[in-house]
């Protein structure tokens, strides 16, 4: 996951570069010992490269046709509002170099305010929401940017070791030119005491973690209706926002 197709257009088609390397020091480890997980999925041969071709930058893609108006809205989607703080999520999506990405689309999901998923593998005892099923989407416009409405989600348990926390975090998924460029990510809040407790987190490379981390915007606030917190997502490159594994279900 810390590769990006490379494809540009020249002279009116399409020309494939080759997968970019990253910078050291972005992404997390694909063994990391205190986070338990990956000892079950960590490669344990080298791996093998596989040759790439025009298909997986011409492959089908989900474009606006597919996106309803109201899937940004979280706390929009069924009869009644769900509990909690209502908050917008909003940022780019860029280049290394700060170009935008346009028209790719962005997937959300989390727990809800107190702690739970609504998944049948999340047995925390923690209530469900009725109102509030914790999954949006959207396409990116022509500045790159994203914009959810949700509500924070809560802290939750999980087992990694005696006593585990994870901090409040919101899943993002990225899809490029086709559906082999997924990259996947989570956005923190500012100000957790979770952080120092939690080993995904920790697995991050120390000068990497600040990127995952969302700032509050007064500017994007709606004034007694919720709070605002913005976030980009850097593809690559030196301010490059560190991706994950797409099995990695913390």
């Amino acid at each position: 996951m810390s590769d990006t197709l490379d494809s540009r257009r020249a002279g009116g088609r399409l020309v494939v570069t080759g997968y970019a390397a990253e910078p050291p020091a972005t992404h997390p480890p694909l063994d990391f010992p205190d986070y338990r997980s990956t000892r079950l999925r960590f490669p344990r041969r080298p791996l093998v490269p596989l040759p790439h071709r025009l298909t997986e930058v011409t492959g089908p893609l989900l474009g606006e046709g597919r996106v309803a108006d109201g899937d940004h809205d979280l706390t929009a989607q069924h009869g009644e509002a769900p509990l909690g703080e209502r908050i917008i999520v909003e940022g780019r999506v860029l280049e290394a170099d700060g170009r935008p990405v346009p028209d790719t689309l962005v997937e959300v999901w989390q727990a809800n305010a107190a702690g739970r998923y609504r998944h049948d593998g999340d047995r925390h005892p923690a209530p469900l929401d009725p109102n509030f099923s914790g999954a949006g989407r959207c396409v990116t416009d022509a500045e790159g940017r994203y914009r959810f409405v949700t509500v924070r989600p809560g802290a939750y348990p999980w087992k990694n070791h005696d006593n585990a926390w994870r901090p409040a975090h919101i899943h993002f998924s990225v899809f490029g030119r086709a559906f082999t460029q997924r990259l996947i990510t989570q956005m923190y809040f500012p100000g957790d005491p979770l952080f120092a407790f939690d080993p995904i987190l920790g697995s991050v490379p120390e000068a990497a973690r600040e990127r995952l981390v969302s700032r509050l915007d007064m500017d994007l606030t709606m004034p007694e209706w919720a709070l605002g917190y913005r976030w980009d997502i850097v593809l690559r490159g030196r301010a490059a926002t560190p991706f994950e594994d797409e099995e990695d279900d913390g």
